[in-house]
């Protein structure tokens, strides 16, 4: 089973943001928890992250094809 991330530098470009908004983001209360911590840092599960985009960012949200993230 391959799993899809999220690092810092998907999520700027995800979410169109400054890496120091990226870092306001991921640590919201309502984020999602990463999936692990590396030694380059932090990376979230693609689908974790695309159900926040729906409900925190909905201007930004993609359609149900998984092909799309």
């Amino acid at each position: 089973m391959v799993r899809r991330l999220y690092g810092s530098a998907e999520l700027q470009e995800r979410l169109q943001v400054s890496r120091a908004r990226v870092v306001q983001i991921t640590s919201r209360p309502d984020f999602p928890e990463p999936f692990d911590r590396l030694a380059g840092g932090a990376v979230w599960l693609v689908e974790d992250v695309e159900a926040w985009i729906k409900v925190h960012r909905p201007h930004q949200a993609r359609g149900t094809d998984p092909d799309e993230c």
